[in-house]
């Protein structure tokens, strides 16, 4: 079977299970992931984004497969509700707490 069958074939539903047993490691009766079951299933999740995440998360893969990564200072405001900044002003620096480095 070719990747595009595979593709065309996964459900939204289908992908949010491979996606939280690649996360967790185990399928969802509990049942661990072989490290070949891991691989083939993170590389369809990947696949999967790469093709239908319009609204990428952190660390994800965004549509068109370019691997996005929201910054600390996004997720916050995305999780207060409001809009991402554009870009990042030029003279901003990069703040770290202790236990980060």
């Amino acid at each position: 079977m070719d990747i595009e069958t595979v593709l065309n074939a996964m459900t939204p539903e289908v992908y949010q299970r491979l996606s939280t047993a690649v996360e967790i490691g185990k399928w969802p009766d509990g049942t661990l992931l072989t490290p070949v079951q891991r691989d083939s299933a993170m590389q369809a999740v990947m696949l999967y984004q790469s093709r239908h995440n319009a609204e990428a998360a952190h660390m994800t893969v965004e549509k068109g497969g370019e691997l996005k990564f929201k910054s600390k200072a996004e997720l916050k405001k995305e999780f207060a509700g409001e809009e991402p900044a554009a870009a990042v002003a030029a003279d901003d620096i990069a703040r770290f707490e202790h236990d980060q480095l």
